[in-house]
């Protein structure tokens, strides 16, 4: 039985934490085990549970994703069967096998191990969500893949451009050759790990790409004669007109994937060869939330911890679409969520389910427009509120309001870098009063792909070469007149598709509200002073942040230019 106290004794978090995780317990019926309410509060991680049951149990922890598995151990398995029983065998002698398992006590398993390998088993415990990411990436389905997409296509012919409406639920999925190619799409971008997939008609061809880590990829290319029975398949899951094909439409799927629920917003775009289809992956099961594990360096992490903690007062998180701020905003509620607050979220629309939370979405038709949802929530009894953006003046200053009354309030803006967000929303024409009353933080934020761990390599290069691409270089290396420094790229394999990066991980600006910086945006100055000053309070610009994961390794020079040179 894994209790709060263990934790405790790991010195992971204080008693006063654990106290607030059984109150939080009591509130939620007291049938979830503790360690999974802290792990939704936030105060721990999900590898410091898995970690703590381990040891608990006495059973070795491991990181899965940084172990390469012995050949002859993976022979031991099929792909299938390992994916079956959750168990990803990593070396073998003549007497036992070692086996990363996410729930190492179940015997069932074990007993079918210990049968199929002639050997004792010796259990490791890892975390579930490595290793299905393990799995995928040892036991490779692209054959398979590939010979199911062909076995599909040869049931094409030239016949198959109309298809009629019908009940998906009544589709038998062995004969009905669409609903197979639909299907395979959808599981291997699971696979793969894709945030998106596209589906774009060209002339002689579709082709299938999968946006994965922030860049699109080329999957596969498919016949024409596939199209509109493709197009119309997922239109009719997605209760979608099939008969209208000159306008836009939007709307979702849910499918379950490898035993995980998922949704999938789905949108078609009218273009000259038919109807391109765009896919945002979702995982309905949560989001893999927590502000350590966004990358923040240990000084912005402090000082968002503490905004976090505040009682009242807006923070904002700014960037571009797609660089994680949602992602920010969840573990920033995450965090306030300590069972004694009152929660509520207004989003367009709900794209993670977050326990002990309530959430709303926006609904333009029946009048649940952002501002609308805003003056509600405020009759709610709130304590924090998260509005997922600001769009107009309205939203703004009510939400402004709300923060000058007593209410911690999160949200997101479009702007470049941190110090722009106030005159953006002096633009929106939101009084410079409540704009410098009501902030209390400024968070932006780009995405950078990490270096593959598998095949990251030291590369040396010159100090004056990183000065000379604009990097601005730490003091002690500044220091170094012109010597050679470490940085790290990757040389690519098998676990990378051979791009060298694999995972993403967040570039940050912090800029926290000063009495000078209030005086400045009362005054509608540009944000090039207000940059100065919150340098000169200790912000880490997004370069000089940058800069610190290339040199921690975390990321490449080549990425950083990419992303925040762009």
């Amino acid at each position: 039985m894994l209790t709060g106290d263990v934790f405790v004794d790991e010195g992971l978090i204080t008693a006063q934490q654990l106290q607030m995780a059984i109150n939080k317990q009591l509130e939620l019926g007291g049938t979830d085990p503790i360690a999974h309410v802290m792990v939704q509060m936030g105060i721990i991680t999900e590898k410091d549970r898995v970690r703590c049951l381990g040891k608990v149990w006495e059973i070795p922890y491991i990181e899965v994703l940084e172990v390469v598995p012995k050949p002859d151990a993976l022979e031991q398995l099929d792909g299938a069967t390992a994916r079956r029983f959750k168990a990803l065998p990593l070396a073998m002698d003549q007497a036992r096998l070692i086996v990363a398992m996410s729930n190492p006590l179940d015997v069932f398993v074990i007993d079918e191990l210990r049968m199929m390998s002639g050997r004792e088993v010796q259990p490791v415990i890892c975390l579930e969500e490595d290793l299905l990411r393990a799995l995928a990436d040892h036991y490779k389905s692209d054959s398979n893949t590939n010979a199911q997409f062909d076995s599909v296509l040869k049931g094409f012919d030239e016949t198959l451009e109309v298809i009629t409406e019908q009940d998906p639920e009544e589709d038998d999925e062995s004969d009905n050759g669409v609903i197979k190619l639909a299907t395979l799409i959808i599981n291997q971008a699971v696979t793969e790990g894709a945030s998106d997939i596209h589906i774009e008609p060209r002339k002689h061809e579709i082709i299938i790409r999968f946006r994965i880590d922030g860049v699109m990829m080329e999957w596969k290319r498919l016949p024409r004669k596939v199209a509109a029975a493709l197009t119309s398949r997922f239109k009719i899951v997605a209760n979608m007109d099939i008969a209208e094909k000159r306008a836009p439409q939007d709307n979702r799927i849910s499918a379950v994937v490898n035993n995980k629920p998922y949704d999938f917003r789905v949108s078609t775009l009218p273009v000259v060869y038919g109807e391109k289809i765009v896919m945002r992956v979702l995982d309905k099961g949560g989001i893999s939330i927590g502000l350590a594990k966004l990358g923040f360096l240990d000084h912005n992490l402090h000082i968002l911890e503490d905004m976090a903690a505040r009682s009242y007062g807006i923070c904002l998180v700014t960037g571009p679409t797609g660089s994680g701020k949602s992602t920010t905003l969840y573990s920033l509620l995450n965090q306030s969520n300590d069972g004694l607050k009152n929660i509520i979220t207004i989003e367009d629309p709900v794209e993670y389910e977050l326990e002990g939370i309530n959430q709303c979405a926006v609904n333009n038709k029946a009048g649940m427009t952002f501002a609308a949802g805003l003056r509600a929530m405020l009759r709610q009894d709130p304590d924090v509120i998260m509005v997922g953006e600001m769009r107009d003046t309205e939203t703004a200053t009510i939400a402004m309001e709300a923060a000058l009354t007593g209410h911690l309030v999160f949200s997101t803006l479009h702007t470049n870098d941190a110090p722009s967000a106030p005159g953006r929303l002096t633009d929106m024409e939101v009084e410079p009063f409540l704009i410098s009353s009501s902030i209390i933080g400024v968070l932006a934020q780009r995405l950078v792909r990490q270096v593959c761990p598998h095949c990251k390599t030291p590369v040396s290069t010159s100090r004056d070469a990183l000065i000379h691409q604009g990097l601005p270089l730490p003091d002690d290396l500044m220091a170094q007149g012109n010597g050679e420094v470490t940085v790290f790229k990757g040389r690519g394999c098998d676990r990378c598709k051979g791009t060298g990066y694999k995972g993403r991980s967040g570039i940050h600006e912090l800029m926290v509200m000063t009495d000078d910086i209030r005086d400045e945006i009362l005054k509608k100055s540009p944000s090039h002073i207000l940059r100065k000053l919150a340098v000169a309070n200790g912000m880490k610009t997004l370069q000089h942040d940058a800069v610190q994961k290339i040199l921690l390794g975390t990321t490449s020079v080549d990425e950083v230019m990419r992303v925040i040179y762009a």
